[in-house]
């Protein structure tokens, strides 16, 4: 599948993007191609697992922009390797706006998609966007303090009071303009990693690319638990689904059926026997893939007038 390399602008820095058009004028409508705006979850880079989902879209007639945030992958900005909600969903708004602006895309058809971190971004993006057309959050993270109390759950507390003591000592660099202190973001067990599981690290490298670096600034841990995109959801109108693992051991299952529940526009709900990162690769990213794309081509003809065939006699 041919991929076109696009930039934007966020905040006056330069985000790097991947522009895939759709295989086919399947979904093609009066105004355009339908289009998937994409970007992966915590400290995750476009080439880190997402490019299946992305060629799965653009073959079932879809076109897609999937994007590196600031700081990440091949996106410019500094300091480099942070995560900071707040920026990265500036830079999906930027991304979105983007995507409206080329040329073939129906501006009105524009689809939010985010697994984990950016599963809840989608949700407070799609609530202010009016204009969103569907939202998928795959193993969505919607609520930071279940979040919070399901990794002390999973891995205890003294983990949690680590990582805050390095937060408030990488707060305290970037107060004196000092550089970052920094953490991987994923390891096993004991690790002092952001998340510290056994068998994640490898999961994780098993469908990273090169962009992917396993560090983040440590005063992420300073605001996890301020991230609840999840109140948002009773504003949205768009069609959502919102795919779960039921063995998840990253984010709180009970958390994303609840917001599902109380969605406006609605919520289809799927669940699967798997944990957090065995959706990227494999047979069950295969059975994920169909059934978003299921969900899509039939949520999306409500929104557009199909191309009439032209009769060759």
């Amino acid at each position: 599948m041919r991929r076109q390399e696009i930039t934007f602008p966020s905040a006056g820095t330069t985000c790097a993007a991947w522009h895939l058009r759709a295989a086919d004028d399947t979904l093609h409508g009066k105004n355009g191609r339908p289009c998937v705006v994409m970007a992966h979850g915590f400290s995750g880079t476009r080439d880190t697992g997402l490019l299946g989902f992305a060629e799965g879209f653009a073959a079932a007639g879809l076109d897609v922009v999937l994007f590196d945030y600031r700081g990440f992958g091949a996106s410019a900005g500094n300091p480099r390797q942070l995560v900071s909600y707040r920026r990265q969903r500036a830079d999906y708004r930027a991304a979105v706006r983007a995507a409206r602006s080329i040329e073939g895309v129906d501006p009105g058809r524009i689809i939010l998609w985010g697994t984990s971190y950016s599963g809840g971004h989608v949700l407070k993006i799609a609530a202010d966007d009016p204009d969103v057309a569907a939202i998928v959050a795959m193993t969505p993270a919607v609520d930071g303090p279940a979040t919070v109390a399901h990794l002390a759950r999973n891995g205890g507390l003294a983990p949690i009071f680590r990582l805050a003591a390095a937060g408030v000592r990488d707060g305290l660099a970037a107060a004196t303009r000092r550089p970052p202190w920094l953490l991987p973001a994923i390891g096993p067990s004991g690790s002092g990693a952001v998340l510290a599981k056994d068998g994640a690290q490898e999961a994780m490298a098993g469908v990273a690319g090169p962009g992917w670096r396993n560090e983040v600034c440590a005063r992420v841990a300073l605001e996890l638990a301020l991230n609840r995109p999840g109140g948002s959801a009773r504003r949205l109108q768009a069609p959502l689904l919102v795919q779960v693992g039921d063995a998840d051991t990253v984010v709180p299952v009970r958390a994303a059926l609840k917001v599902a529940a109380r969605a406006g526009g609605g919520a289809e709900v799927r669940r699967y026997p798997v944990d957090h990162f065995d959706v990227y690769d494999g047979p069950w990213q295969v059975r994920l893939l169909a059934d978003q794309v299921a969900f899509l081509t039939r949520e999306l003809p409500s929104f557009h007038d199909p191309v009439m065939a032209v009769d060759p006699s």
